[in-house]
């Protein structure tokens, strides 16, 4: 398993390698101090299995780091590190394409749970921050009763493919590309796969379409 620590202190780093030890016994980890050292490190190592990325980074914020990862064409699995819990912060992150959010005051063995979980095809949100992601915007739509499977979606062929790519976190320049379609149509794709699933936000989406077994 190879994978990249996105963090400007160099303790937070070291610590978080020796906790990923036990995540995997032939775990690489690679480390990077800023955002042209996290995109140069993704671009030489495309098989990252994950992206630990850190919001508070000087220079260029963390979610600006994460949209460009993304619109860079990663696919890496992504999780956010942050000292804070926010609303604002953990929905933004789960809309530009994070798997979870992880506070840094979790416990080692906290934060190997949750990356179990992400690795194993789910979305991490911590236990404080399931208040603050309920009402408008947030994620207690996603738990809402709903169709039993895709098939009774509705959705066309081509908005299956989106919602694939949109599972694994892909933002809609980036889908837009890959389906080789133009952006304003993955966008009114989206909008009836929201309605179709629904839910309100792409977060929402892309958890609801990872129950469906969607990746």
């Amino acid at each position: 398993m190879k994978v990249l620590v996105v963090d400007d202190h160099p303790l937070v780093r070291e610590g978080v390698r020796y906790a990923l030890a036990a995540l995997d016994r032939d775990v690489e980890v690679h480390e990077a101090g800023g955002a042209e050292e996290a995109f140069r490190i993704s671009e030489q190592h495309a098989d990252l299995d994950l992206i630990l990325l850190d919001l508070g980074l000087p220079g260029l914020p963390g979610l600006a780091v994460l949209e460009q990862l993304r619109e860079r064409g990663c696919t890496s699995t992504i999780v956010v590190l942050s000292a804070s819990i926010e609303r604002g912060e953990v929905l933004s992150a789960l809309n530009a394409g994070a798997m979870g959010f992880i506070p840094k005051l979790s416990s080692s063995d906290l934060m190997l749970q949750a990356l179990r979980l992400v690795l194993a095809g789910g979305i991490y949100i911590p236990p404080q921050a399931v208040g603050i992601l309920e009402g408008p915007g947030g994620f207690a739509a996603a738990g809402v009763a709903g169709p039993k499977s895709l098939h009774q979606l509705g959705l066309s062929e081509r908005q299956h493919q989106v919602l694939a790519l949109l599972a694994q976190g892909k933002p809609n320049k980036v889908i837009a590309s890959d389906l080789k379609i133009a952006e304003p149509t993955v966008k009114a794709h989206i909008t009836e796969i929201l309605r179709a699933l629904q839910v309100t936000n792409r977060s929402q989406a892309m958890l609801v379409a990872r129950r469906f077994g969607v990746r």
